[in-house]
């Protein structure tokens, strides 16, 4: 019996040492066939939002860091497939020196990655106040384009735009502000009243 003990402990702690082998062994495999799998099998993309912000304001530059626009809103959410932005309450406010400000709202917003493109969306109003050179400005649409570095708006549903006294409507706008240039497309219609007495 006190010949064979020390025989039964040695294939004891043989047979744990071996089992304490193949599960390091099993684990060793796990992580390489892991990453192999990561290699050739991507993924699959996050769609769900990743992170979101509320009462958020930020404010949009220009190359030479001089303020363009603030942009403001009740929740900002990040979407990692593009890596867009959706806005609630959109509030976009120009910034440029030299012009009358210009305030925008909207009931959502969508904005591209690189802020090169701010999509507006549903019961979109365009304001601009009097000053002593223009008439005060309104406008009203169901989507608005806008153009952050190219100083333009663009939209091609139906547009409403009172200028002082005078109105215009039509299907279509393209309204370039460093250029001074102003389209509409389609069934424009308008009136205007002389302010001169």
């Amino acid at each position: 019996m006190s010949a064979s003990a020390p025989s039964q402990r040695f294939r004891l702690w043989g047979l744990l040492a071996l089992m304490l082998l193949l599960a390091l062994g099993a684990i060793w495999l796990n992580q390489v066939l892991q990453r192999a799998t990561d290699d050739y099998i991507p993924r699959a993309a996050r769609t769900e939002p990743d992170f979101w912000v509320e009462n958020f304001s930020y404010v949009k530059t220009s190359k030479d860091g001089q303020a363009r626009y603030h942009i403001s809103g009740q929740r900002l959410t990040h979407n990692p497939r593009d890596d867009s932005y959706d806005v609630q309450r959109p509030v976009v406010n120009s910034l440029v020196s030299g012009r009358a400000p210009t305030t925008m709202r909207a009931v959502r917003a969508k904005v591209d990655s690189d802020n090169s493109k701010v999509h507006l969306y549903d019961d979109v109003h365009v304001d601009r106040p009097g000053t002593a050179g223009s008439d005060p400005l309104h406008l009203s649409t169901d989507y608005l384009l806008v153009l952050p570095d190219d100083d333009v708006m663009q939209t091609d549903k139906a547009v409403d735009i009172t200028i002082g006294t005078s109105h215009l409507s039509g299907i279509g706008m393209y309204a370039n502000n460093a250029t001074r240039e102003f389209r509409l497309s389609n069934r424009v219609h308008g009136t205007y009243q002389s302010t001169a007495h």
